[in-house]
């Protein structure tokens, strides 16, 4: 954890939120907009440096979190402690766009792996927590999961599975106090998610965006569960999907 701030199991803290994946994107944004709306805000990712700066930054906590690691999740479930006010599952991410005849299945793998496996085992670690709170659960997940397209096969499987995990424990939890919602970006323009997708090329990356005026930022889908988080206990968003007015469906893109 980052030093010289509130341990977020005090009673007296803030409302804890807990972000996955938040060393850049959509997960950085997000741990500074909910600490500007006074969440005690745990930062949670691989790259402890990133965290540990963004901790800083925003007066939180930084937690190094693989949240494929059975040992990292306990880890950061034991240092949220009993009450969780929000948890936003962002840690994930897309590998490569490579059609079936030529898949790399080891990504496939991995992005199953983080994705959905990661993102059921943080909530399954946080949940006595968030029922205690009477909190809320945020699956980042992708537009990607509402429609197949080329070379997307293995990311689409990976969506489409975390949404149906989300549906899932919504049903199952309904008698309890726990908010269960899904936000689903299209084309968002950040720093990293297409240059991982691509193994560092450049330039492949830089493509996706070509000719958009104004694909979404990090920014506006941390505004996003800024708003859900702020809505009374008992109005519940199941799905908000979010996308650039240049983005009609995830096939029609205006370019210019």
């Amino acid at each position: 954890m980052s030093t010289n701030t509130p341990d977020p199991r005090s009673p007296s803290a803030r409302p804890v939120a807990v972000v996955t994946g938040a060393s850049s994107g959509i997960g950085a944004a997000t741990a500074r907009v909910l600490a500007g709306a006074g969440f005690a805000v745990v930062c949670a990712a691989r790259r402890q440096e990133r965290v540990q700066a963004l901790a800083e930054e925003i007066g939180g906590t930084a937690l190094r979190c693989d949240v494929t690691d059975p040992a990292d999740v306990d880890a950061l479930a034991a240092a949220v402690g009993p009450r969780c006010a929000l948890l936003v599952n962002n840690a994930g991410g897309a590998l490569g766009m490579e059609p079936v005849a030529e898949a790399d299945f080891d990504a496939w793998q991995q992005m199953f792996a983080t994705n959905v496996v990661g993102a059921g085992r943080v909530t399954q670690a946080l949940l006595p927590a968030l029922r205690a709170a009477g909190g809320q659960v945020v699956f980042i997940t992708s537009t990607a999961a509402d429609a197949s397209y080329e070379g997307g096969a293995g990311y689409n499987a990976a969506k489409s599975a975390e949404r149906a995990v989300v549906g899932a424990l919504r049903l199952e939890i309904v008698a309890e106090p726990v908010r269960v919602v899904e936000i689903a970006p299209g084309m968002v323009a950040t720093e990293e998610f297409s240059l991982t997708r691509f193994g560092g090329d450049a330039e492949r990356a830089a493509k996706v965006y070509d000719g958009v005026a104004e694909p979404l930022t990090a920014e506006d889908v941390a505004e996003c569960v800024r708003w859900v988080a702020s809505l009374p206990s008992h109005v519940n968003i199941d799905r908000l999907v979010v996308r650039p007015r240049a983005q009609a469906a995830q096939h029609k893109v205006h370019r210019e």
